[in-house]
């Protein structure tokens, strides 16, 4: 009698997508063509200078205001989406493509319940992630919890793509930093826009992915308290890029042709090396404790062949009091089965949280 090995057979799932959606000619590599050249050293010396004065950052996110139109009204839910210029400073708005310049997201809300009673959770992408649907489907549920959803569409993503982008894959090295950079300071001022003008009682991040990376970077830098809800999440973009299946994804040959032409000659193994440098600069464990850590709750899988467990673990070692929860399953099948899990996260990170105090 044969014994079927689920955690084998999950593993397999995820290297079998991940063969036919990058390994084969039907959609283009990550980065094909290149670095991003000035760009990139921008952003490096950016996020280089973020890291000493993190932990001691408590600044306000800067204030958006979104412009809203209702895409439906029930007798007990709202649906609207809003529009509002990405707040990023100037240096940052030249580096972004102008279809990226303006941002969207869509808020899905109970109408039973005052905001200071509420608690809402802006939720971030994944690779791939271009429209509000899946996210929304995974808060609406949470709506009867009066827990309402807020979801950001990423620069380079949906409405919001370059038009020479096909899909999700990033033209330049570059993209990655810039998408990441936008998407952190947009949730944060999205948080901020609820807690100080709408007045919502509590606030969460949550992302499956690389929305995941981009939620606990949020969390960790906003000023107040906040959940922090990182789903199948990596520590840092190296571990998809460079260790687990995107690295089949990914234009090496071109990023070397690319230092090539500039008299850096490179073997592919220290072009890794340098893109390994590179995304480094997306370590969360880099970045400071978030304000509350018994309100961080990683959802990992048991058997991820994007996301090795060992990354996971970083990311709870680095953040003390945050808890990581396992659920059996891959990287797709956990996306596609396990909703139930990341919802009870949200709800029990948002438990985490004192209610904010109403003024007089």
């Amino acid at each position: 009698m044969v014994t079927l090995n689920l955690g084998l057979l999950h593993y397999v799932l995820d290297h079998v997508y991940g063969a036919c959606m990058h390994r084969t000619k039907i959609s283009p590599q990550f980065f094909s063509r290149g670095w991003g050249g000035s760009k990139l050293v921008m952003l490096e010396r950016m996020i280089k200078q973020l890291f000493p004065d993190a932990a001691g950052q408590n600044l306000p996110p800067t204030l958006v205001r979104p412009v809203w139109k209702t895409v439906w009204e029930s007798r007990t839910a709202c649906l609207r989406e809003g529009t509002f210029k990405t707040p990023c400073d100037e240096q940052l708005l030249s580096a972004l493509p102008p279809e990226s310049h303006n941002a969207r997201v869509a808020f899905l809300t109970p109408k039973s319940v005052p905001p200071q009673k509420m608690a809402c959770v802006v939720h971030l992408a994944g690779t791939g992630d271009h429209t509000f649907e899946r996210r929304l489907r995974l808060g609406g549920p949470l709506l009867k919890e009066n827990i309402a959803t807020m979801v950001l569409e990423s620069p380079f993503y949906g409405q919001r793509r370059p038009l020479l982008q096909r899909g999700a894959k990033l033209l330049c090295v570059s993209d990655l930093l810039l998408l990441g950079r936008a998407t952190i300071e947009e949730a944060r001022s999205l948080l901020y826009w609820l807690d100080s003008e709408a007045g919502y009682g509590k606030m969460g991040v949550c992302g499956l992915s690389m929305g995941g990376v981009h939620a606990a970077m949020v969390g960790s830098l906003h000023p107040t308290p906040v959940a922090t809800l990182p789903f199948l999440s990596p520590h840092s973009a190296v571990v998809a890029f460079c260790e687990g299946i995107l690295k089949h994804a990914t234009a090496w040959e071109a990023l070397r042709e690319e230092l090539a032409a500039q008299n850096v000659a490179m073997t592919l193994e220290e072009v890794r090396d340098r893109m390994r440098n590179v995304l480094s600069l997306t370590d969360v464990t880099r970045f400071p404790i978030p304000k509350n850590p018994n309100a961080v709750i990683f959802v990992a899988a048991t058997d991820d062949g994007y996301i090795p467990k060992h990354s996971v673990l970083e990311l709870q070692k680095a953040w003390p009091g945050s808890e990581v929860r396992w659920v059996t399953g891959g990287h797709v099948s956990s996306f596609l089965l396990h909703n139930g899990e990341f919802r009870r996260a949200i709800i029990d990170g948002l438990n985490r949280l004192q209610w904010k105090e109403s003024p007089l």
